[in-house]
């Protein structure tokens, strides 16, 4: 079990936060991010998976993320470092129109959106990181003045050296995404349409597969496919479902479609798939008895 030791600034969730992580083992999950996010990686590797692209953090690095995305993420020990250690400041809009403000700048309309930059730490940020971690092993709660003043600080040390990742923030449009999510994940094993799907989130079929591609950086139809094949998977080495109760439950066309992608993203049929699963799952029977 993983070991988990969280400090946070305690504020609610309408507020721009500050929190610091630290395991003793390796951690994993997927994740929907309704805010801006920078993490600093202080021990460990992160990799994170957006889509089909991949990110990979070392130590002493920051990974910003832009609100209203869906990313993988794996955390691990290093050969040096017994733990995995991160901050992670999670910023609302509010605070950055406050920043804008203070700085007196417009948004650069010509910056092309990423939502996802890596960034080695300079000098100047690694002292804001150790301060900030002093907060934490000083108190269990910081301040929300303070708190305000040190995420502002931030922005002012990322503007300072790392203005491409600033950049970025501060160029970032409304967006009202949200529904999206729950709306697929809810419906993934249902045999639903992208059109039925676009219609209980409220949108035409393009604004659905435009909105859906920025969340998950994949197509709403290959991300459903391989959710579902996934779950066929799992139930083929869980269950003693067949292939065609599996291919139904699962919401596919019929058995000849479900054989071929299968086939396709696994390498090999599912009838193949599942008869390895049982000589494996029997071979472990066999050998903890």
């Amino acid at each position: 079990m993983v070991n988990q030791s969280i400090k946070s600034s305690g504020l609610d969730s309408n507020t721009s936060s500050a929190e610091v992580f630290s395991y003793n083992e390796s951690d994993n999950g997927s994740v929907y991010l309704q805010d801006h996010t920078i993490l600093f990686v202080l021990e460990g590797t992160l990799t994170v998976k957006f889509g089909i692209c991949e990110y990979i953090i070392n130590k002493n690095e920051l990974l910003m993320i832009l609100k209203n995305v869906m990313i993988e993420y794996l955390f691990e020990l290093s050969e040096e470092s017994k733990i995995i250690e991160y901050l992670k400041f999670s910023l609302k809009d509010e605070l950055l129109r406050e920043f804008t403000k203070l700085i007196q700048i417009n948004a650069d309309e010509s910056i092309v959106v990423t939502p996802i930059k890596a960034s080695p730490l300079n000098e100047r940020l690694l002292s804001y990181v150790i301060l900030v971690k002093y907060y934490f092993t000083e108190s269990k709660q910081i301040a929300a003045s303070l708190l305000r003043i040190k995420l502002l600080e931030l922005l002012f040390d990322l503007g300072y050296e790392h203005q491409d990742v600033l950049s970025q923030l501060l160029n970032m449009k409304p967006s009202y995404r949200g529904n999206i999510t729950k709306i697929v994940e809810e419906n993934i094993m249902n045999p639903v349409s992208l059109n039925d799907l676009a219609i209980l989130s409220g949108r035409s079929l393009s604004s659905f597969k435009r909105d859906f591609k920025a969340i998950y950086n994949m197509s709403p139809s290959q991300w459903i496919r391989e959710k579902r094949l996934d779950k066929a998977k799992e139930l083929f080495s869980g269950t003693q479902m067949s292939v065609t109760d599996i291919c139904y439950l699962l919401g596919f066309e019929n058995i000849g479609h479900f054989s071929r992608i299968f086939k396709s993203y696994s390498g090999i049929s599912p009838s193949g798939y599942k008869l390895s699963m049982q000589v494996n799952n029997h071979y472990l029977e066999q050998n903890t008895h």
